[in-house]
């Protein structure tokens, strides 16, 4: 077992999770709520991460965050070191990779309150603030949650963009699907097998205790 490579990844997973909870929560609650010109563009680029090839997209974040882009330039002038092959730009890339894990779930929680509901709420003297932390954080909850696990879930498997943002550096980029690869590779195949049911157990947990907490919220709030 490569205790280095999983810590570093459940390291990146928080990290990423910590960053996008709020920002899922402003784009999911603005996309649900806004209708204007070029949502569905808007809503396309979100997905984007989905259905574009992880080696394509990690392609992009390399050339996005290498040291002649405006990005990866200011970044060694601010920190003096190159923000590619780094935990910190293997983080950016994974906030930017895990954006429809987050938001999607979000918007979709918070598109499925009614507007009833809303209305109820300013009716009741509620400043919007009140209403948002009151009635619509709660009944958005589960899909809030599902966003986390799912984002931090994925975080933990990706693969093509850690490679191509982060290479393979222990300690550094080197995440437990970077692990499991050069095991393969050199073909240890009881460690790999070892980690890759570690990640399928810990994937499962994850999964099941967000249903489980899912049905119990809906039951409070039903």
């Amino acid at each position: 077992m490569d205790w280095t490579s999983l810590w570093l990844s459940l390291r990146l997973a928080a990290w990423t999770v910590a960053i996008l909870l709020p920002l899922g929560i402003v784009a999911g609650r603005w996309l649900a709520y806004r209708d204007f010109t070029g949502k569905a563009a808007v809503e396309g680029l979100v997905a984007l991460p989905l259905v574009l090839p992880p080696t394509v997209f990690g392609y992009y974040l390399l050339v996005a965050f290498g040291g002649n882009s405006p990005v990866g330039q200011t970044w060694e002038k601010l920190f003096g070191h190159q923000l590619v092959f780094t935990f910190e730009g293997l983080l950016l890339a994974s906030v930017i990779v895990n954006i429809p894990f987050s938001i999607q779930p979000m918007q979709r929680a918070f598109e499925a309150i009614s507007q009833d509901i809303r209305d109820a709420a300013a009716c009741s003297g509620m400043t919007p603030l009140t209403a948002f932390m009151r009635v619509e954080l709660p009944l958005a909850w589960p899909g809030i949650l599902t966003a986390m696990v799912l984002s931090f879930a994925h975080t933990l498997g990706e693969f093509g963009v850690v490679l191509m943002v982060g290479g393979s550096i222990p300690g550094e980029t080197k995440t437990i699907a970077i692990s499991i690869y050069d095991r393969v590779q050199a073909f240890d195949d009881a460690s790999a097998a070892q980690m890759s049911a570690l990640l399928l157990v810990m994937s499962l947990l994850a999964i099941a205790m967000t249903f489980a907490f899912s049905r119990r919220v809906g039951r409070r709030l039903a």
